[in-house]
């Protein structure tokens, strides 16, 4: 019988791995058009894929931080790769991770701009400002914000895909026709070898964080349900968002931001809602971001974290309105898919490797 003490770690848990996972891409649905809408039905068959592979490798990360007790960032790439390509691995997922806060930058431009017609400038600015005041707080308050705020975000847009579903059972009958006769930009030729990408540039994404997660949990059990509880609602997220892309397919092949088309066609009170709802969903993953980046280089709750913290978010507000969000988050995240798919390599040799001995 589980505790209620228990049950409400594995929750947090939980809701950090979804909250951190849906940022920009997600949130606007233009990460799901790229990697599972754009190859029709069978681009759900990737997110089987993606389940499998992220429960894996959520468990694993929570596993090695909780029984290592990692401290640095470079730690869990050691562990898995050695040393020296451990290294490597390190300082390219810190700068990953801060292109990636570029993402969720332009991503927060482009939302209110096409939902409120604001300039890009004000998004940007505003999501690197309540990012770089909640990661001076720390880890732990990160995680106490985003685990809260993962759930939620992930209902409503499980929600909001049923709902576009249900209106538009005709046309997502269609569908995969349609798709043929749009040029949608994607992340590959090949629907499986997407899914591999998408669980490349997450796994990155994850591994520090979710690795820190596990060093601070009190039981490796309850870390380990998190993180599978989590891939579950994540990709079961994604699943029903592919659906309520598909069934708008005409509209939304090209727009910035899919999902707010979605939205729109329910209602349009809906689609102020759910803006916001995006809103917050990218500043959860922008806030773990710039953290990862601002605690690999400083120590946390010093005078120097807090102004590496300020001008990590000043460069990241610039930089989110220099290239146009759609094509950003396209070329971000394919160059670091192909270097995740490597790392999952390294983790499964090194799995392979240990139960071998055992």
């Amino acid at each position: 019988m589980m505790k209620s003490g228990e049950a409400k770690q594995i929750y947090s848990i939980a809701g950090a791995f979804i909250a951190f996972l849906i940022g920009s891409g997600f949130a606007t649905g233009q990460e799901i058009m790229q990697y599972f809408a754009v190859y029709g039905f069978v681009g759900m068959a990737g997110a089987v894929i993606v389940f499998i592979l992220l429960t894996y490798a959520g468990v694993s990360f929570v596993t090695v931080g909780c029984v290592h007790k990692y401290t640095r960032g470079s730690d869990i790439f050691c562990y898995y790769c050695g040393k020296r390509i451990g290294n490597i691995y390190d300082c390219f997922s810190i700068i990953f991770a801060y292109l990636s806060f570029f993402v969720m930058i332009a991503g927060a431009g482009a939302t209110l701009k096409q939902q409120f017609g604001l300039h890009e400038s004000f998004g940007c600015i505003s999501m690197a400002f309540i990012s770089l005041v909640t990661v001076i707080f720390g880890l732990d308050n990160i995680v106490n914000i985003i685990s809260k705020i993962g759930p939620v975000i992930a209902t409503m847009a499980i929600l909001l895909g049923l709902t576009s579903v249900a209106q538009n059972v005709e046309m997502l009958k269609q569908a995969n026709t349609l798709i043929s006769e749009l040029n949608i930009m994607r992340a590959s030729d090949s629907w499986l070898f997407a899914a591999l990408l998408y669980v490349g540039f997450n796994i990155l994404l994850l591994s520090v964080f979710m690795s820190s997660i596990g060093a601070r949990a009190k039981s490796l059990r309850v870390s380990s349900l998190g993180a599978i509880y989590g891939a579950i609602g994540y990709c079961a997220a994604i699943v029903v968002i592919t659906l309520g892309l598909l069934a708008n397919i005409g509209e939304t092949a090209h727009s910035q931001i899919p999902s707010l088309i979605i939205a729109s066609n329910i209602h349009p009170y809906i689609a102020v809602i759910f803006s916001l709802s995006v809103f917050a969903e990218i500043f959860t993953t922008a806030a773990a971001l710039l953290w990862i980046v601002s605690a690999r280089l400083a120590d946390e709750n010093t005078f120097k974290f807090k102004a590496v913290t300020v001008i990590l978010a000043i460069i990241g507000a610039a930089a989110g309105l220099t290239v146009p969000f759609n094509k950003m988050m396209n070329v971000v995240y394919i160059i670091n898919g192909y270097v995740g798919i490597i790392f999952l390599f390294f983790m499964i040799m090194k799995s392979l490797i240990k139960r071998t001995k055992n």
